[in-house]
């Protein structure tokens, strides 16, 4: 690997930041409530599935005496 200066580091940085293509404001609103109503979807339905089996399993080992 070839040495580079500092300054010569910052421009090869620089020049590659210009280079990126950066969300919009309006994108990274948007993009965030819907992670956020996905993941309170995703969290309810699991919290749902996860009280069935706790349900499920209860009235099992209570059938079985223990």
């Amino acid at each position: 690997m070839a040495k580079v200066s500092a300054v010569q580091f910052i421009r090869q940085v620089r020049q590659e930041v210009s280079k990126v293509t950066w969300s919009t404001r309006k994108e990274v609103i948007v993009t965030s409530i819907m992670v956020f109503i996905l993941g309170t979807i995703a969290a309810t339905f699991f919290f749902g599935v996860d009280s069935a089996i706790s349900y499920m399993l209860m009235r099992i080992f209570k059938g079985l005496g223990a």
